[in-house]
């Protein structure tokens, strides 16, 4: 009796196993064609489909590989959208910004042309192309800076250098559009504070903070520069005692090509956006305080 038995339930165990093997088989067989399905409508379309998740085994592991992979590529390519569309913007701001300083330079060239054109008229139109021009080369070399800047693109160099040190070099250039607007320059530094930044970078972004102060200072006034060190930073004040800003104005200040009410005709609007820029690349702050009628203070904080 055992001997019938036996063999009995040792070919039912061997049916159960076969039919066991061939579910599993046919369900992963059908669950690699839902993955290939899933490959397959991504080409679709720009949206994902909806992703239904298998847990076990091979075909688990294989799905969290494909789904980070597909994450992987999604997200590369919403960056290279952003990018394309941020380099698209940029050379359209620099294109509208060189508009103007172009059609200029053109009629001037065309009045060059002219053959009964006075000898001074000639010299006044080809210094006028000139200045146009250094205006054009300063235009598009601090929009591309300011690009990079954003863009993480340009690294800056981490120096030793004293504030003071600092500090002169940014109103040097700025010395003569003081005494020409009878604006005093007081410089209260003290020798011994350091810093740990870009040298060239960080004297940019202090004289464009510098030349706004004087740009918006009346005859007779102050721009006053002072610095300061504590355990938790490194201050530099810039203070004018001018016009001021109105407060609905002061949190757009620094934004690229925003001009304010009382922005020079010259003004292009982009200083005040790089010096930020270059400020926060270095781990730094600028807060501004100000008021209509008693002046405006930009302090500059480097933790």
């Amino acid at each position: 009796m055992t001997e019938i038995i036996f063999p009995a339930l040792l070919g039912g165990a061997l049916l159960l196993v076969i039919v066991i093997f061939i579910f599993y088989r046919r369900k992963r067989e059908k669950q690699l064609e839902e993955l290939i399905m899933y490959l397959m409508r991504i080409q679709d379309g720009p949206e994902l489909p909806e992703w239904k998740s298998y847990s076990e085994g091979q075909i688990g592991i294989l799905q969290s590989e494909i789904y980070k992979l597909v994450m992987l590529l999604d997200e590369k390519s919403n960056q290279a959208v952003k990018e394309k569309e941020y380099l698209s913007k940029m050379l359209s701001d620099i294109s509208h910004q060189v508009k103007t300083p172009l059609t200029s330079i053109t009629i001037m060239a065309d009045l060059l042309k002219e053959p009964d054109l006075p000898e001074a008229k000639r010299i006044e139109f080809a210094g006028r192309i000139d200045q146009q021009v250094s205006r054009m080369t300063w235009l598009v070399r601090n929009l591309l800076t300011l690009s990079q800047l954003e863009a993480d693109m340009l690294k800056l160099k981490k120096e030793d250098v004293r504030i003071s040190s600092l500090v002169e070099k940014a109103i040097e250039p700025l010395e003569l559009m003081a005494d020409v607007r009878n604006v005093e320059l007081c410089v209260e530094v003290d020798s011994n504070i350091h810093l740990i930044c870009d040298e060239h970078w960080t004297v940019e972004a202090i004289s464009n903070i510098i030349k706004n102060c004087l740009e918006h200072t009346p005859d007779g006034g102050q721009v006053v520069i002072t610095g300061e060190q504590n355990n938790f930073s490194t201050n530099l004040y810039i203070c004018d005692n001018g016009e001021g800003i109105e407060k609905e104005e002061i949190g757009r200040i620094f934004e690229r090509f925003y001009k304010g009410k009382n922005a020079s005709e010259n003004s292009v609007g982009i200083g005040l956006a790089l010096a930020r820029q270059i400020v926060m690349q270095q781990n730094g702050t600028i807060e501004v305080k100000s008021e209509l009628g008693n002046g405006t203070e930009f302090h500059l904080k480097f933790y």
